[in-house]
């Protein structure tokens, strides 16, 4: 059965930033925060310092992978260029989206250099309190459907159908999670795609806060998830993870197969859990049919992330900046 991780993230160099401040690497795949945190972000074997496309690929390549999302977040500093170079290299493994913080000065900018100049047709929205925006701009909480930058940006990326937009906005105990804004934004903007990253991040002792945020989604055929990092969330090391089995069955059960998106959330979740055991405890879990899991495990992904649209765009760009 063909696979795509649904959301990597390569890590050119550490750059991570969040409401500990800055990530400084320290080799072995250990990094520490600037308030004194120290975590295992990549797993031995992959990199001492960097999570590159070539040990990406290799990991891929043994546990049977065909392609991959690239995904930005804090935790490993935006690679947004790095992201692109690696797609420009390997279209045929790569796709990927780019982030940029909407409080900066020059956001439109970027955001317009990277959809115009760079081709890429998909763009996160690393908004949690715990790993992202929320973190560092504490202060400021906002919301994906009623703050004017973000406004901006979605006015925008209103002129490309079958845009995709990923959000990962947290647990329900942080100033991010916003499972409704999905909803608005979804019907405002019903030609985009919307994907939530680890499904709403779920616990299986609360499932009825999970089944509210899916039901708000279910009228919107333009809203999926993926079923990435649910491990780390539910704090199992269990295989084939008896939680994230009720989790993702509550999904199927509301959702549908087809509105569901694999990926691991590597490397830092497979300092956790082996990526074998990530890339395999569905087909373990039974949950899904067979064309069902054809479906979860590649074809949505290249439904959401892979379109004819997305390839020809990032296969035209050229960057400006490096013609001079």
């Amino acid at each position: 059965m063909k696979k795509i991780d649904g959301h990597l993230h390569l890590v050119r160099s550490v750059a991570g930033f969040n409401g500990k401040g800055r990530m400084t690497p320290l080799g072995k795949g250990r990094t520490i925060w600037d308030d004194g945190t120290v975590i295992k972000l990549i797993p031995d074997g992959w990199g001492d310092d960097d999570f590159t496309a070539e040990s990406a690929l290799k990991v891929m390549d043994e546990n049977g992978i065909d392609k991959a999302v690239l995904l930005q977040g804090s935790l490993n500093g935006y690679q947004n260029y790095y992201s692109y170079q690696s797609i420009k290299k390997y279209p045929d493994k790569f796709i990927g989206a780019f982030s940029v913080d909407p409080f900066s000065e020059f956001y439109m900018k970027i955001v317009k250099r990277h959809v115009e100049d760079l081709g890429f047709r998909a763009m996160k929205f690393e908004i949690s309190q715990g790993g992202g925006m929320h973190g560092y701009h504490f202060t400021t909480p906002f919301r994906l459907d009623t703050d004017p930058r973000i406004g901006r940006i979605f006015h925008f990326l209103s002129d490309y159908p079958g845009f995709t937009v990923t959000v990962d906005y947290g647990d329900f105990s942080q100033f991010s999670y916003q499972p409704e804004a999905i909803a608005n934004l979804a019907k405002m903007y019903p030609r985009l795609d919307f994907v939530v990253c680890h499904l709403s991040f779920p616990n299986a002792d609360h499932l009825d806060r999970l089944q509210n945020a899916l039901e708000q989604w279910a009228p919107y055929k333009n809203i999926y998830t993926d079923i990435s990092a649910i491990q780390d969330i539910e704090g199992e090391t269990d295989f084939p993870f008896p939680r994230c089995q009720k989790d993702v069955s509550l999904a199927k059960d509301i959702l549908g197969a087809g509105r569901i998106i694999w990926g691991t959330d590597s490397p830092w979740s497979s300092t956790f859990n082996s990526y074998k055991d990530l890339s395999t405890w569905l087909e373990e879990s039974k949950i899904f049919s067979d064309s069902e899991l054809e479906d979860v495990m590649y074809n949505n992904a290249i439904k959401v992330y892979f379109k004819d649209s997305a390839i020809k765009a990032v296969k035209e760009a050229d960057d400006p900046a490096l013609k001079d």
